[in-house]
């Protein structure tokens, strides 16, 4: 049986031995023919990593080349004047970004690295003092003013390691024991202290909450030994102890503010030459109740001769005690007065203040109960500005009694105040030399009290009217319309509803129904 002949697509016969007959394809290594993927072969690609696409943009070799390029460079070489040119990738690839290079920080002195430090902005400082234990040191000689929370930090002594720098120093906060298990917050201006339901007569702080004087004076002398620079001092519950190591070994301490601080406490202070501003918290209603009265105010007067500002709070006192700050503090030029307890005629005791420039009153109850006679008063003569904020002036004679003290006032700013009509406010006509005045809050003031002061003040240049609702616009007379036209500054805002309404004009809101209430018309 002879053999049948072979198929043209048989091995035999097959010129070109590179074609596979089983392939739909076939593949030519000599015509560089690439054959497509099979079926099996297709798959999802690979999400790429964040480094690896980092790696890919050529902006980032850039930089990074650059970066190394300048850290590789030598010291003595000089920068070249010539255009920078595109950088050569192919050496970039040569050069290995290696995290583990040694750090150069250590060849820097303390010095150096303080400076560089103190350029950068105070948010960083926390997070670069993460860095390593001697920038957590070298970033602690840098902070100047410091609220402890924790009185520990201070009998420990870490304070003094952490912060051997300090110039400002709040102890309030770690002196005051809170409830960690409450959440009702209780604040008061700059003091918040945690309490629960229970309220006692005492307040929300119980007799045990604030630390013992004598605890509190073995902090203040730890201070006074590590801080010789202090310039600055906020304390509760120090006794005369304490405050004396601070004026022996403080000699620069300029400002001081101490809360519930009873008379004697202020001799404690009578040592501090230098000091210029003192702030006194005697009494807080519902915190703590402590007394400073004409006793404590002769000592602190008699001992703290270069006083410029002083603030009282809460404090009681009367004619002796503002008389004797006034002869013994010639260069005093603000005293303010919050919550006072005065007795009656104090107000005459400002005669006596030969440099005063400024009086703040702030949220009393009243005035003076008791001025007295209008020639017996005097006038503080060098008087330039006159504050109320959120103070109660119903009584007339109080308002006329320090009207006449303050006749030569320049500034009169009147703040939220209650009781103040147009009677009252009449009073301060008084006063013939004002040149602002700033009303802010005073709705029962309408626009013809404000008029028949306003109009006979000859000096007046800037007027201040803000949410006084009781003025409007639409009674403005022409007198007072001509006054406005010469006025160096004028802030007319009085009526805050017809303010809002000229907001809202042309927007159609503010109406009964506005724009989405509308009746449809059948």
């Amino acid at each position: 049986m002879s053999p049948s002949p072979e198929s043209p697509n048989s091995p035999k016969t097959n010129p070109n031995p590179s074609f596979s007959p089983n392939s739909d394809h076939y593949y030519n290594k000599n015509l560089n023919l690439t054959p497509p993927p099979s079926p099996k072969a297709k798959r999802r690609p690979r999400a790429q990593s964040l480094p690896v696409i980092w790696s890919k943009e050529q902006a980032l070799k850039h930089v990074i080349y650059n970066m190394q390029q300048q850290f590789h460079r030598p010291l003595d070489s000089t920068p070249s004047v010539s255009p920078p040119s595109e950088p050569d990738l192919t050496s970039f690839q040569s050069l290995s970004f290696d995290p583990t290079a040694p750090d150069c920080t250590p060849l820097l002195s303390d010095e150096l690295l303080l400076k560089i430090f103190s350029k950068l902005p105070i948010s960083q400082h926390v997070s670069n003092s993460l860095v390593c234990k001697r920038w957590f040191y070298l970033n602690g000689r840098l902070v100047q003013s410091l609220i402890v929370t924790n009185w520990s930090f201070i009998t420990s002594g870490r304070v003094f390691n952490r912060f051997p720098n300090l110039t400002d120093l709040d102890l309030v906060r770690s002196c005051i024991r809170m409830r960690k298990n409450s959440s009702i917050l209780v604040t008061h201006k700059r003091m918040s202290v945690l309490v629960d339901t229970n309220f006692t007569p005492n307040g929300f702080l119980e007799e045990t909450a604030l630390l013992p004087s004598n605890a509190v004076d073995q902090g203040l002398i730890m201070i006074a030994e590590k801080y010789p620079n202090l310039q600055r001092l906020v304390a509760i519950g120090a006794s005369d102890e304490g405050l004396l190591r601070i004026a022996e070994e403080c000699s620069t301490l300029q400002e001081l503010e101490l809360h519930c601080c009873g008379d004697l406490a202020l001799k404690g202070i009578s040592g501090i030459k230098n000091l210029q501003v003192v702030k006194l918290i005697g009494f807080i209603d519902g915190f703590y109740n402590s007394i400073i009265s004409d006793i404590g105010l002769t000592l602190l007067a008699q001992g703290c001769r270069r006083l410029v500002k002083l603030e009282l709070c809460g404090c009681e006192g009367s004619y002796d005690g503002i008389k004797a700050i006034g002869q013994c503090c010639q260069m005093l030029e603000e005293l303010t007065l919050s919550d006072h307890r005065m007795d009656g005629g104090w107000l005459s005791g400002l005669s006596f203040c030969g440099n005063l420039k400024t009086l703040r009153l702030k949220s009393c109850k009243s005035i003076d109960k008791s001025p007295g006679a209008d020639e017996h008063l005097g006038s503080c003569l060098t008087l330039e500005e006159l504050h109320l904020q959120r103070c109660q002036i119903r009584d007339k004679q109080s308002a006329k009694a320090l009207f006449l003290v303050c006749e030569n006032v320049r500034d009169i700013v009147l703040q939220n105040c209650w009781g103040l009509e147009d009677d009252v406010f009449g009073l301060s006509s008084i006063c013939r030399r004002v040149k602002l005045l700033s009303l802010e809050g005073c709705s029962l003031l309408s626009i013809k009290g404000l008029e028949s002061v306003v109009l006979s003040w000859k000096e007046l240049q800037r007027l201040r009217v803000m949410s006084c609702n009781n003025i409007k616009d639409t009674e403005v007379t022409p007198e007072l319309a001509t006054l406005f036209s010469v006025l160096k500054e004028l802030k007319w805002r009085p009526d805050s509803r017809s303010l809002l309404s000229s907001n809202l004009a042309g927007t159609e809101m503010g109406k009964k129904g506005g724009r989405f209430f509308k009746r449809s018309k059948d």
